[in-house]
């Protein structure tokens, strides 16, 4: 508390109440959430670019043209693809989580500072709970990492229950360490039930990922069946399967938003209730210690066997490492969909999040204001003293003590005004049209990648019987170069669009954007990633001797459906938990300029 006053004393003007001092500490707190959202956006959609474009180069020559087994030496692109294994799912999934975690943390927070009714040591109390919460939680995430344990012996379900209870002993610790907290009166049973919703939505949503990806499981092996008719019908159904899996990861978002909302006492209080919003995303990332690990299991395990199959070690290593991959591949499919869904939650949080910063711009807008006073449609909202006169229509209100009905009314938040649905669609196209610059710039990268494979297989002698060397290096040069270059469009529309929207719109508009884009988004990205994973799983089923096994026409098929899934599952669809978020970071930032400034 101490801390905090100190900060409030530094940074904040002269005369402030604590009160509002600690409003203002956390509304500056959350800037430091657009540095973590603009450093995510370069490791996921540049790293998504790099690997995907390394992935189909050393895939489509390799693989179908020469007809090579995946990580031959003999392929110039293996290098390059196996750095893009570390720069796509270690780094941009390591950034991607970073972000969410302090996004959900840093709006939690400011949530909480702005409570109505609180002490100042409650208020204190209300700040640091998700801190604290989340500190429980990667202590307890390092006591699960020593709870994974397998045999020599260990077949696939074995290694998975393995993992499954080191993630589950982590979640149940948590849930035992929050009810102490919770009997000893440091955070309300409410924020419990927020939390454990958060928890629980977490877990059903890598459950779902993994039912729909796996090949274990009906989905998948339906593609798997229908490579046996060619590619095209490989397509269809694994777009049919990723579009009928959203259902699942849609509807425990919902309900968990609701409950966390009711839990909190939302249906009391708004800003109850949206505080137990923010919970909910901090205790779904609250195990974020081991489900990293856990995530991070797959790329490793991948490189392992690609080091073994260059490195000619004996069959019986290389069959361990296939066993680990294809473990991997599930634990990589439910990781990307627990990111997905704690991007949703934290987007959620962080919406509220951006409605508190108006009501504090307004705040400031009004004391500087010769009149006393902000006018937003017919309300007056003033902060030290009430206007002496007020119009047949108008009200006045004190932004101190404003309720969400309040900025309902002056903004005009409602699906009628043409603004704020104006708003929504382009949110929800924003989804689409960065979706289309990710997959396209994967194309022309992974096609310069192509062009220099093929030219290496013709013009450097000795290549496929062994005696020549490959020119790796040149092969990650290209990824590099490809994904430095076409990352730089999508990344300034991520952030130039929330900016423009919110001087032309205004506060409606940016309402609609972020509400437009967490929806589409959300629902798009969940489809992209169980699309590519079941591609993916479908080919490994075939790859394990089923269906005819490799270099039969089936498999053939598969591999084109797999090569179409990458960019899905690895670039588009996790650059979309990227865009939700940051564009609430950016509005959030720039809410200053939207309130003060509108063109309509």
């Amino acid at each position: 508390e101490a801390g905090l006053k100190f900060l409030g004393l530094t940074f904040v003007a002269p005369g402030t109440s604590d009160h509002q001092k600690m409003i203002e500490i956390t509304a500056t707190m959350l800037t430091f959430g657009m540095g973590a959202s603009t450093q995510a956006l370069f490791a996921r959609v540049g790293g998504g670019i790099f690997t995907k474009a390394a992935d189909v180069g050393a895939d489509l020559v390799g693989k179908v043209e020469a007809g090579i087994p995946e990580d031959d030496p003999r392929n110039p692109a293996t290098i390059a693809d196996n750095v893009g294994d570390n720069v796509g799912d270690v780094a941009g999934m390591g950034a991607d989580l970073y972000e969410s975690y302090a996004g959900s943390i840093l709006a939690t927070a400011a949530l909480g500072a702005s409570l109505p009714g609180l002490a100042a040591g409650e208020q204190v109390q209300a700040i640091i709970a998700p801190m604290i919460i989340s500190a429980i939680g990667i202590i307890l995430s390092i006591i699960g990492v020593y709870m994974v344990r397998s045999k020599e012996s260990a077949t696939q379900k074995n290694l998975l229950r393995a993992l499954l209870l080191g993630t589950g002993g982590s979640s149940s610790l948590i849930l035992v360490a929050l009810a102490v907290m919770a009997a000893a009166g440091m955070i309300t049973w409410g924020v419990f039930g927020a939390v454990v919703a958060g928890l629980i939505a977490g877990v059903i949503i890598g459950q779902s990922t993994e039912y729909f990806t796996s090949d274990e499981y009906k989905p998948t092996r339906g593609i798997s069946n229908m490579a046996k008719q060619g590619p095209a019908t490989v397509i269809i159904e694994g777009m049919a399967v990723g579009m009928f899996s959203t259902w699942l990861p849609v509807v425990t978002i919902v309900i968990g938003i609701i409950a966390a909302f009711g839990f909190a006492g939302g249906f009391t209080e708004f800003a109850q209730g949206v505080y137990g919003i923010g919970f909910a995303a901090v205790g779904m990332l609250s195990t974020l210690g081991i489900t990293l690990a856990t995530d991070a299991f797959g790329p490793i395990a991948d490189n392992a066997g690609g080091n073994a199959e260059m490195s000619h070690l004996p069959q019986e290593v290389r069959q361990r490492t296939d066993a680990l991959d294809a473990l991997g591949n599930t634990t990589a499919a439910t990781g990307k969909g627990f990111a997905i869904g704690s991007a949703a939650l934290t987007a959620m949080a962080l919406l509220a999040a951006y409605l508190e910063e108006v009501k504090l711009w307004l705040g400031k807008l009004a004391d500087k204001a010769p009149e006393g006073f902000k006018q937003v449609g017919d309300v007056l909202f003033y902060k030290s003293h009430a206007p002496a006169v007020v119009q047949e229509g108008q009200r006045a209100v004190d932004v101190a003590h404003a309720h969400v009905a309040d900025f309902v009314a002056a903004y005009n938040l409602s699906l009628f005004n043409p603004i704020l649905l104006g708003g929504i669609f382009i949110g929800a196209m924003m989804a689409f049209v960065f979706c289309a610059m990710s997959m396209k710039a994967v194309g022309r990268a992974a096609g310069r990648m192509v062009e220099e494979v093929r030219r290496q297989f013709r013009e450097i002698p000795g290549i496929m019987e062994g005696t020549g060397k490959p020119e790796y290096a040149k092969c990650v040069e290209i990824s590099t170069r490809g994904a430095q270059r076409e990352m730089m469009v999508p990344a300034l529309m991520a952030i130039i669009v929330p900016v423009v929207i919110g001087i032309v719109f205004g506060v409606p508009g940016v309402v609609g954007l972020l509400a437009g884009g967490l929806t589409a988004g959300f629902t798009l990205a969940s489809m992209l990633n169980n699309a590519g994973g079941a591609w993916d799983n479908a080919k490994k089923y075939i790859e394990k001797g089923n269906l005819g096994g490799k270099k039969s026409d089936p498999h053939k098929a598969a591999v084109v459906g797999d090569t179409v899934g990458d960019p899905f599952k690895d670039t588009s669809g996790p650059s979309l938990n990227i865009l939700i978020k940051l564009m609430s970071m950016v509005s959030v930032v720039m809410t200053g300029l939207t309130v003060a400034f509108k063109l309509l």
